[in-house]
Parts: structure tokens; sequence; C-alpha cells
């Protein structure tokens, strides 16, 4: 991911302190985010769920490609630099080889998902419990609507399935 960063030089540079948020779960900024030096901590709800620190790193690209308000908080786990794209749409546009390389990136989050579900499917979908949904679940990436996600958990269920 670090080639990233060549298409963003000259681009707003923003220096983020410890715990100070970036992004924001539930609001729409329409910016992107790149990791230029630091530790930046993606949390949802209570829970951190992933940890950025390779330069490069990208953020936001899920509201922005969804054009839907940010999916989770992001906040500095120690003194970052950040790069901080405001119209990412119009960036992505002008800077095909970026929007190839997230394309890539996202292609490869989703093949560890689906690698873990099928995983997980292949271990627990037969004992009636709520990992029997994994199957669901997995048709349900296959076949998503363009629409709002929720999948939940067994605490809170998404409706729809």
């Amino acid at each position: 991911m670090r080639d990233i960063l060549e298409y963003c030089i000259g681009g707003f540079r923003r220096n983020v302190p410890t715990g100070a948020k970036v992004l924001h779960e539930g609001h729409r900024s329409g910016h992107l985010y790149v990791l230029i030096e630091g530790r930046l901590e993606v949390v949802k709800g209570d829970t951190v769920v992933a940890t950025l620190t390779e330069p490069g790193a990208v953020a936001g690209e899920m509201s922005v490609l969804l054009d839907t308000p940010q999916t989770a908080t992001m906040r500095a786990a120690q003194d970052s630099v950040i790069y901080e794209i405001d119209d990412a749409a119009s960036f992505l546009r002008q800077q095909p080889a970026v929007a190839l390389m997230m394309a890539r990136m996202l292609a490869q989050r989703l093949n560890v998902a689906t690698t873990y579900l099928a995983d997980l499917k292949r271990q627990y979908g037969g004992d009636g419990n709520h990992l029997a949904m994994v199957g669901d679940i997995l048709q349900s990436m296959i076949n998503l609507p363009p629409t709002q996600v929720s999948p939940g958990s067994d605490r809170q269920s998404d409706p729809r399935m």
C-alpha cells in the first residue's frame, strides 16, 4: 500500500495526536485518509477491530465507495501523520491507479473474510447454533443488493436473515 503515498504527495497533511478521532462512526465526510506514519485504531462500537500501522494504509474508503455514513470510528493510538483527501470520489476518478490499488485491497479483505467464514461453516455449520447461519452470510455476500448492510450478531441479528 505504500505506493498510494506517491499519489498523495502535495495533499493535505494532518498531524493527529494520540487519542484524537479521525473518523466518527455514523458521520459522513466524503474524505479518504492515508496513513503516512503512526498507528491508528479502527473501533466498531466499543471494540477495536483493526490497527493500521503500514504507511499507505487507507481508511474511509467504505463510506466513500458506498456513499454511506462511516461504519466505524478511527482514532490515533499514537501520534500519527495522515493525508486527508477532502473530495475522495473526485480523487479516485482522477487517480484510477489508486482506485485499482484500493479495489485489490478490498478484494483481499473479502477473500480473507470469505475464507474465514467458509472455515467456520465447515467446522460448525451443522451444529444448529448461531454459527449455522454462516452459510446464509456467505450467500448474502454474493447476492447482496446495494443497500445498507447490518450483519448483526447472536445478540442482535439482522432481521433479513
